[in-house]
């Protein structure tokens, strides 16, 4: 083993740089929306770029399986009913998403486990809808970055006001009142 004091192992964890609260991680963008550094502009391009992408690419599949429909020839109302149906599921899949951006699901309110797991047939459909709300979330920031800055400055906060409070060994303040009694 190296006795490089600049060198450490692996799989030790690297000690925080405060004793404050961490950010969260956000997929795509790490930390780096914290201080908007480490190419964060770059990675939201390619994050909006990317689901345009996607969206594009799932929309050309699911073209296909509309032309599976008229060759089979099932009619003009069979169709129509197809694409009402990919409309609304992408539709409600973009508010799902948009919704999820900006607030925490309520436990057992409205997005409780048995509510997700029911909806998550129609978010699947809906994958457009989803893949859209990513890339207009990108163009403005980092998508959930509001949600999470918001909540790493109220962690940040409520951190200051406990560490002010204290105003050290609570057994020298009690000694110091007895002398001054005393």
């Amino acid at each position: 083993m190296d006795d490089d004091p600049q060198t450490k192992p692996n799989d030790q964890p690297e000690p925080a740089a405060s004793d404050g609260p961490q950010p969260e991680p956000l997929r795509f963008f790490g930390t780096t929306w914290v201080h908007h550094d480490g190419g964060y502009a770059l990675r939201r391009a390619g994050v909006a770029v990317g689901a345009l992408a996607a969206a594009a690419a799932g929309a050309f599949v699911l073209r296909f399986g509309f032309q599976g429909l008229s060759i089979a020839k099932v009619g003009t109302f069979v169709g129509l009913l197809v694409v009402v149906a990919f409309a609304v599921c992408s539709a409600l899949a973009f508010r799902k998403t948009w919704e999820g951006f900006i607030r925490r699901p309520e436990p057992g309110g409205r997005g409780s486990d048995a509510a997700a797991s029911s909806a998550q047939g129609i978010l699947l459909i809906g994958f457009i809808g989803t893949l859209l709300a990513y890339c207009v979330r990108a163009l403005v920031e980092a998508p959930g970055e509001k949600l999470h800055r918001a909540e790493y400055e109220r962690a940040r906060e409520l951190h200051t006001r406990r560490r002010s409070t204290r105003a050290g060994n609570p057994a020298a303040r009690a000694a110091a009142k007895k002398r001054k009694r005393g």
